[in-house]
């Protein structure tokens, strides 16, 4: 019955932000804006899409699953997290646990490969602007989403059973604010070298050669916009990659950090890199239907014309 418990835990302790405990209060505040704001910001966007014809488009499309993602990490983290820091409920069931890590790690590399799937799409509209609609059919974006789910699906889920086959006897606290692979693995008193090599490794890798592509992608379109003639069409060009460069750009650069910062900064207080790591997964499910919503000309007039019907209602 031990060997059956350490191997069937039925829950984990999620600590917080271990230093932090008295804050958790006025933490929790700006947590909740911020989750507020990505639901309501992705829920009218997905409506936008769904309802306007003229954004029935391939990038549009990308930017739907962009959105369906977001709301994902959001949901997986953010309402556990201000359970923690407000009501104080730090008890996580083990199916509940691994299901949570499951669902930030799969929306990670989705993100990634749909950032990918975008980058691809301002290549064709900008690099083959004539073949844009017979280069991507819809047949042709049916396959990338597809492909895309499948490919995070097939990395990430090992995560599930390589977690399942460890005895937790030692201890069950975890001194964090969600479940993540490796944070939860080190808890076990058994080996974990091959979790430590498939969960950096693997999903690293696979997002590494989505960063790769994303760079090869836009050095043929800056390199089709500098030998285009007119001025005025390299700055329309450009300005059609600019909210994509944006998101991009807020997406790979602090979860390098956030990497980087745990493999190597030792010297970093643990209550920082755990504040960092929940900014991470809050901060750009909020920002991206906003970043879109001010660089991108159609959803910008949708949106003033939702709201200006409601208005006159």
């Amino acid at each position: 019955m031990y060997n059956l418990s350490c191997y069937n835990p039925s829950s984990f302790i999620l600590v917080g932000i271990p230093g932090l405990e008295k804050f958790h209060i006025w933490i929790g505040i700006p947590f909740c804006v911020i989750y507020v704001v990505a639901i309501v910001g992705n829920s009218i966007l997905l409506y936008l899409i769904a309802v306007e014809h003229s954004l029935h488009e391939p990038m549009f499309f990308f930017l739907s699953m962009l959105a369906t993602t977001d709301l994902v990490l959001s949901t997986a983290t953010v309402p556990k997290l201000l359970s923690n820091l407000w009501l104080d409920s730090r008890e996580i069931t083990f199916s509940g646990c691994l299901t949570q890590m499951f669902f930030l790690h799969f929306s990670f590399v989705v993100d990634s490969a749909i950032l990918l799937a975008m980058a691809f799409d301002r290549y064709v509209a900008i690099c083959f602007p004539l073949r844009y609609t017979t280069i991507l059919t819809p047949q042709v974006i049916i396959k990338l989403a597809v492909g895309t789910v499948v490919r995070s699906f097939s990395v990430i889920l090992p995560d599930v059973f390589l977690l399942k086959r460890l005895p937790f006897c030692r201890t069950r606290i975890i001194p964090h604010t969600y479940c993540e692979h490796i944070g939860v693995a080190r808890l076990s008193s058994a080996d974990i070298s091959v979790n430590i090599w498939y969960g950096f490794s693997v999903p690293l890798m696979t997002v590494i050669s989505d960063v790769i592509f994303i760079a090869i992608s836009y050095t043929f379109i800056l390199r089709a916009v500098f030998h285009l003639s007119s001025q005025g069409a390299r700055q329309k060009a450009l300005s059609t990659c600019g909210s994509h460069v944006c998101v991009i750009l807020m997406f790979y650069t602090p979860a390098f950090f956030s990497i980087l910062a745990h493999r190597f900064g030792h010297s970093v207080p643990q209550k920082i890199l755990i504040l960092f790591a929940n900014l991470y997964v809050a901060i750009p499910p909020a920002l991206n239907p906003i970043i879109y919503g001010v660089k991108t000309k159609q959803i910008q007039e949708k949106f003033i014309l939702l709201f200006s019907l409601k208005k006159t209602q």
